[in-house]
C-alpha cells in the first residue's frame, strides 16, 4: 500500500510539472569504428582530410562488406592486412587479390600522415601497373612495426589510425603463418560503428583526437 501511495504521489508531481521543469540527462556518446576478432577488438579513427577513403570505408562498413573477411596477410613487425572479399570463401589461394571492383584516387600527404605504429592505410597494386598509386577499394593494413614503416611514406594513402587495441593487432600479427604470411588459421573480422560514452571510452583506453 505504501509503495502504491508513493507511486501515485510521484505521478501527481510529474503531472503538475511543466515540460520545461523536467530535465533529462542524456550522456554524450561518441562514434568510433570497431574491428572485432576472436582475439579482441581494435578501435580505429578515420581522418577527415582523406575524405574519399573515409567515405568509402564508412560506406563499406554500413553494408557489412567487411564482415567475415579475414586478416589474410600478417607480417612480423610490419603489418596486418585484410579487407579482401575473396577471403570469405574456402579458396585461400586467391586471398589478397580481390576487391569491390573499383579503386580510389590517392590521397597521399606524407608531410601530415605517416606510417607510424598503429597507422591505418590502404593497400594497392604496384607502380608498374598503377603509376597513379590508386588505392584498393577495400583492402587495408595496420602498421604493427614498433618503429613504424616509414619507407612507405609517400607511397600509400594513410587514412586513419588505431585508437585502442594494438595489443590485439600484435597478437594477430604473431599467429602461425605460411611462407606467404597467410595465417594458418582464419582470422575473421566484423567491422561496425559503436557509440560509446566518455566513461566507456576511458574504460577501453580510447583517447579521441582533438
Amino acid at each position: 500500500m505504501k509503495r502504491t501511495i508513493i507511486i501515485a504521489l510521484a505521478f501527481v508531481f510529474l503531472a503538475s510539472c511543466k515540460d520545461d521543469d523536467i530535465v533529462f540527462h542524456v550522456p554524450q556518446v561518441f562514434r568510433v569504428l570497431e574491428i572485432s576478432t576472436d582475439f579482441g577488438e581494435i578501435y580505429i579513427h578515420l581522418y577527415d582530410d582523406t575524405p574519399l577513403h573515409k567515405e568509402n570505408f564508412d560506406s563499406l562498413v554500413s553494408i557489412g562488406y567487411y564482415d567475415s573477411t579475414e586478416f589474410h596477410r600478417c607480417v612480423d613487425d610490419f603489418v596486418i592486412q585484410g579487407g579482401d572479399p575473396n577471403s570469405k570463401d574456402d579458396n585461400r589461394n586467391n586471398d589478397g587479390s580481390g576487391g569491390p571492383g573499383y579503386t580510389i584516387p590517392a590521397e597521399i600527404d606524407s608531410s601530415v600522415h605517416k606510417h607510424f605504429y598503429g597507422a591505418l592505410a590502404a593497400a594497392r597494386t604496384g607502380n608498374m601497373t598503377n603509376p597513379e598509386m590508386r588505392s584498393s577499394g577495400s583492402q587495408f593494413y595496420i602498421v604493427t612495426g614498433i618503429n613504424g614503416a616509414h619507407f612507405l611514406d609517400g607511397q600509400y594513402t594513410t587514412f586513419g589510425r588505431v585508437l585502442a587495441g594494438m595489443d590485439v593487432a600484435k597478437t594477430i600479427e604473431g599467429q602461425p603463418k605460411n611462407g606467404s604470411d597467410l595465417p594458418n588459421d582464419r582470422i575473421k573480422m566484423v567491422v561496425k560503428p559503436v557509440f560509446l560514452t566518455q566513461e566507456q571510452l576511458d574504460a577501453k583506453g580510447i583517447v579521441l583526437p582533438e
